[in-house]
């Protein structure tokens, strides 16, 4: 999506480690604007697919996720890093290791959010490793509900994590794929 790129371009900062800094526009100031014409392309995507929920996980996805489900007509469900008091004690629960803060999470989706019937959609701000996905896979499979893709904005196709989720059979749409990035130079694929 040429918008994302060229924002990526002007304000997307390179930090030691293969860390893209966008929090100016994605991920903690975020552009709604730019958010609303992501939604719409994974819409375009994604459309024939008939998304009952769209599924993220805390916190940096939920935007995008919600401007996505402005498009598809439905709800957002996002898996809680936390356990809280105020979580139902009936969840489905996966492993997810964060690889921009290098930590190991549980997370958790009620399940009265999710069922057999839905047709689900993934969505997340980053894709490095695939953790976050095949984690949230793994909730979509105990629902017994049926993964229809993945909505990516930013794929690190440098890494391994958007080809191995691809041959394991997921369909993952990225927006803007990266091919490389080093001294604030970003190539994309």
């Amino acid at each position: 999506m040429q918008a994302l790129k060229e924002r990526i371009l002007r304000d997307g900062v390179v930090k030691p480690g293969n860390v893209l800094k966008v929090d100016s526009f994605l991920n903690h100031q975020m552009d709604v604007m730019l958010f609303d014409e992501m939604g719409a392309e994974f819409y375009r995507r994604f459309a024939q697919e008939n998304i009952t929920k769209i599924l993220t996980v805390e916190a940096s996805g939920i935007g995008i996720a919600c401007m996505a489900a402005r498009h598809f007509g439905v709800p957002v469900v996002f898996a809680k890093k936390t356990q809280t008091s105020n979580l139902d004690p009936e969840v489905y629960e996966a492993p997810v290791h964060s690889f921009t803060h290098n930590k190991d999470y549980k997370v958790r989706v009620s399940k009265k959010y999710l069922s057999a019937e839905d047709r689900v959609l993934l969505i997340d701000d980053f894709l490095a490793n695939g953790e976050a996905l095949r984690g949230l896979s793994s909730i979509v499979e105990q629902a017994g509900a049926t993964l229809c893709g993945a909505g990516i904005a930013v794929e690190k196709g440098f890494q391994d994590g958007g080809k191995q989720l691809r041959e394991s059979g997921m369909r993952v749409e990225s927006l803007a794929i990266i091919e490389s990035m080093d001294d604030n130079k970003i190539v994309f694929a």
